[in-house]
């Protein structure tokens, strides 16, 4: 068994979209997942899985999400050790020691297009700065996530894919979480 981190985007936000950690918890249960733990209420898996693809997990849960639930959620599955190293190669923390309760990281679907990201390098983000690493986008947001432009319906608009973000704190515990067995 792998351990994987499955990480939904906007369920539970503002009313929209409403799953149940229980109820989610279950649904991956019918899927042959073991030990499946979530984390807070905005879709946050972790669960033992036969080794496979990413995407064949992210099309499963979000094909028996539609099943269950009754609506489309873009759903992102990381490994353990592919976590690991997204955390660890976050040049805000590995370079420059930023506040950690200033740090967030945007999962991207796919790999953007390169004109698009040159595009956003002509944007005005006040303090607020990014890095991009092939499918993640580090931000970090010296003043208040709740009041940046880089949100992630920014990257979604801008970049033309689905994208999900976490605060480090959160991205933190799951990692925790997936270490343990």
């Amino acid at each position: 068994m792998k351990t994987y981190i499955a990480i939904l985007r906007g369920i539970n936000v503002s009313g929209s979209k409403p799953i149940k950690m229980d109820a989610l918890r279950a649904m991956c249960e019918s899927l042959k997942f073991k030990n499946v733990r979530t984390y807070i209420q905005s879709g946050n898996i972790v669960f033992e899985s036969k080794p496979t693809t990413n995407a064949a997990l992210e099309t499963l849960i979000s094909k028996k999400i539609k099943e269950v639930f009754t609506f489309d959620v873009p759903v992102m599955v990381k490994d353990a050790e592919e976590l690991k190293q997204v955390m660890h190669n976050n040049p805000f923390v590995k370079k420059r020691n930023e506040d950690i309760s200033r740090l967030y990281v945007t999962f991207l679907s796919a790999l953007p297009n390169t004109t698009l990201i040159d595009k956003l390098k002509e944007g005005n983000y006040g303090t607020d700065e990014y890095y991009f690493d092939e499918l993640v986008v580090y931000l970090f947001c010296p003043i208040s996530y709740g009041n940046t432009k880089l949100s992630n319906n920014f990257f979604e608009n801008k970049l033309k894919l689905n994208a999900t973000t976490r605060n480090w704190k959160t991205l933190t515990e799951l990692l925790t979480m997936a270490e343990q067995k």
